[in-house]
């Protein structure tokens, strides 16, 4: 069975690494279902039943999104509190539909890797600040698979908007895809 990718990103055309993340994903119809939130749910009325078969229709489930003020944007954090029910994710009555289902986390974070450190600007490491998601995901008995990160550099010559090289933005989308597959 395919993967799916939920995207959450408020702007994805502005974005520069999850546009390309989702232009990658794009080129392997046949290994990946792209389903972007904040094109589906504009107006943030989440069609529960439809995610939950959605999920349940796929092998390994990874969610992508900027990190957003530490976390999650939150269209996403909705998705998972509407999606992730009672009955359904975990507790009784068939709530196991997502035991031992493979799921991971694909994030762009604007800053340095070296801000996100005890040393660093923000003192937690992104391992620590997506633990959240981690016990989410293990509260679920899901398959939890870590994370793809790619983090934003100083803006130099050559660079884009995001301060990243196209060599560097090219790589990511290739190394993201070797994240998912090697699942």
């Amino acid at each position: 069975m395919k993967t799916l990718v939920i995207v959450t990103h408020p702007s994805i055309e502005a974005s520069v690494i999850n546009r390309r993340w989702v232009e990658e994903l794009k080129k392997y119809p046949e290994k990946y279902t792209i389903h972007e939130l904040h094109k589906v749910y504009p107006d943030g009325n989440i069609d529960v039943e439809k995610e939950q078969h959605f999920i349940e229709s796929h092998s390994n489930l990874i969610l992508q999104f900027p990190v957003y003020w530490f976390n999650s944007p939150p269209l996403l954090k909705k998705w998972l509190d509407d999606v992730f029910a009672y009955g359904w994710a975990h507790g009784s009555n068939g709530g196991d539909k997502l035991k031992n289902r493979k799921v991971a986390l694909a994030v762009s974070a604007g800053s340095k890797k070296e801000d996100y450190s005890e040393e660093g600007r923000y003192r937690y490491t992104l391992e620590q600040l997506l633990s959240p998601f981690e016990t989410t995901f293990l509260y679920c008995n899901a398959n939890y698979r870590s994370f793809f990160a790619f983090y934003g550099t100083e803006k130099q010559s050559g660079e884009n908007e995001m301060g990243t090289s196209e060599s560097e933005l090219e790589k990511s989308a290739r190394d993201y895809l070797n994240f998912i597959d090697s699942l």
